[in-house]
């Protein structure tokens, strides 16, 4: 599982993170691809820049999401991909490549799973007024940010914190945990036990 593939859709700043921490060996395997969706994402001028290898697979050039997905498992076979890690990938993974990768795609939530699944984590924690929220670094499955949860981390709100300020406070925690997270998975650290993953030593 040495080698590893991000998935991203929009800017790109936890693919960048992640690439970073490849660089100086926080994650001790191989960033071998981007997988994009967006031609116009500015993920792939990251990807360029940091020289990272990129496949853009559009949606759209594929009569069904069966189709798409089977391209990507195609590609990610060829480069030898152990892990999936989606960074802002905005579409949801379906059954060929669930079971392709099955315990082998990761995804990170702004907010502490359980609580505030879905699309806008950051946003519905803040206006229901949470005093403490956080970040969750998850195993991905067929339910809607219900896979075993890897690693979470704590943040306190402040009652000086805007939406805008929380949402930099959870970013900058994310570039954190993520490239842990996937360091200890890449390494065989993880251990899936019901809902819940555990660290071993």
């Amino acid at each position: 599982m040495k080698n590893f593939a991000v998935f991203a859709s929009g800017n790109g700043s936890n693919f960048e993170a992640i690439a970073k921490a490849v660089k100086n060996g926080r994650i001790k395997a191989h960033l071998a691809l981007l997988i994009c969706d967006q031609p116009n994402a500015f993920v792939i001028k990251r990807a360029q820049r940091l020289r990272v290898r990129i496949a853009l697979i559009k949606r759209e050039d594929f009569s069904s999401k069966r189709d798409f997905e089977l391209k990507i498992i195609e590609i990610l076979k060829e480069n030898k991909i152990g892990l999936v890690v989606l960074a802002g990938f905005m579409r949801i993974v379906g059954e060929k490549l669930l079971e392709a990768y099955k315990n082998r795609i990761v995804n990170i939530h702004p907010a502490l799973l359980p609580s505030f699944k879905g699309a806008h984590g950051i946003k519905d924690a803040f206006n229901y007024g949470v005093k403490v929220t956080g970040v969750t670094v998850h195993f991905v499955n067929d339910e809607l940010d219900g896979g075993s949860i890897i690693l979470q981390k704590e943040i306190t709100v402040k009652d000086n914190d805007t939406l805008e300020s929380l949402e930099a406070k959870i970013h900058k925690l994310e570039h954190e945990l993520y490239p842990q997270a996937i360091n200890l998975i890449i390494n065989s650290k993880i251990k899936l036990k019901g809902r819940k993953a555990s660290v071993t030593q």
